[in-house]
């Protein structure tokens, strides 16, 4: 019985990881309008381009991260944690970002689409400019002598 739950997991994890499926076909069924072809369609080629294009890409760009900072890897979640924050919006905002549905959300949401651009960059920056003072901060915490 043990060796059956440790491949399954608890029950309770099982019924979270149902319901969240769940949760996922019902907002896929509402935001396309029942097309179940382009549902399908969606859910797949996201799987693929995840697992074809992007991990290959975000995996290369940590190794090339961990190659150019041998020996001082103190400092890789650092860069890690924004630039993930950064392409996560980037990847959930990117058709207002490059300005290609600018029209229709002007339509739909009454407000400007001008700006998002210039915006996910200053995010960028902060996110980046955030994780540089914490950096600094725990580098000071760690030296001798240091706020004496």
């Amino acid at each position: 019985m043990s060796d059956r739950r440790s491949r399954l997991g608890s029950p309770f994890h099982l019924l979270v990881l149902l319901c969240s499926f769940a949760l996922c076909a019902y907002a896929g069924v509402r935001l396309l309008g029942g097309d179940w072809l382009m549902i399908t369609v969606w859910f797949v080629g996201a799987a693929l381009i995840h697992d074809l294009v992007l991990l290959p890409l975000y995996a290369a760009a940590d190794r090339a991260l961990i190659t150019v900072t041998a020996g001082r890897t103190a400092w890789v979640n650092h860069i890690r944690v924004p630039a993930a924050l950064s392409g996560l919006l980037l990847l959930v905002w990117f058709p207002l970002i490059t300005g290609r549905v600018s029209e229709r959300y002007a339509s739909v949401a009454a407000l400007s689409a001008d700006g998002f651009a210039a915006r996910w960059l200053l995010i960028t920056a902060a996110l980046f400019a955030g994780s540089a003072v914490l950096f600094a901060v725990r580098v000071g915490r760690r030296r001798p002598g240091a706020g004496e």
